[in-house]
This record gives structure tokens, C-alpha cells and sequence, in this order.
């Protein structure tokens, strides 16, 4: 018992020496100006906050967004096909397709999909 209890105390000061030694190691001891400083989406963060951005970048990430909680959702419905009536699979599978198309011709009818300013 007092053996067991002498391993888990060495056991224990050794990774915190390890620890230790990994946190002093790691330190950067030089500071760049140019990585210190903030970055802000590509923008000089020392310039005006209101300068002009295009809207274009915030719709293609609502985009992606909307398309990949559509994917994520899908596929689960590929392990639901062993449990679930077919044509309720059918029924469930053809809606999911039927929003996704219908959001694709509203971003292509709005020209959203075109990189033009």
C-alpha cells in the first residue's frame, strides 16, 4: 500500500515537472509588431472601422451555412432507411432535396451565386 502510494506521488510530481518544463519551453521570447497586433477579416485594424465591406462575402457565408445544416441533417436519414417505412424515407428524403433545390434557384434567380460587384 505505502509503495502504491509512493509511485502515484512520483507519478504525480513528474508530470507536473514535465508540465512545468513544456509551459517554459513553449514561451515565445520575441514579440513581432505585425503578429501582436490584432487582425481583423484582411482590414488595417488601425484605420477607420467604417470603411465600405461587400455584402457579397456575409451572403456566400449565410450561404454555406443554410447548405451545410441542409447536408448535416441528411445524413442521418441514410441510417433511418434501415428502420423507417420506405415511402415515409421517400416522403422525408424528397422534402429535404425539394428545400435544397428551392433555395438554390431563389440564390441563382437573386444572382447571388455570381462573384460580380
Amino acid at each position: 500500500m505505502i509503495l502504491m502510494t509512493n509511485i502515484l506521488i512520483m507519478i504525480f510530481f513528474i508530470s507536473n515537472i514535465m508540465m512545468m518544463i513544456s509551459i517554459i519551453i513553449s514561451k515565445k521570447s520575441f514579440k513581432d509588431r505585425e503578429k501582436c497586433s490584432p487582425f481583423e477579416c484582411g482590414f488595417d485594424s488601425h484605420s477607420s472601422a467604417r470603411i465600405p465591406f461587400s455584402l457579397h462575402f456575409f451572403l456566400i457565408t449565410v450561404i454555406f451555412l443554410i447548405f451545410d445544416v441542409e447536408i448535416a441533417l441528411i445524413f442521418p436519414l441514410i441510417n433511418l432507411f434501415k428502420t423507417v417505412n420506405f415511402i415515409i424515407w421517400m416522403k422525408i428524403n424528397f422534402f429535404f432535396i425539394i428545400v435544397l433545390i428551392l433555395g438554390v434557384y431563389h440564390e441563382w434567380n437573386q444572382n447571388m451565386l455570381n462573384w460580380t460587384n
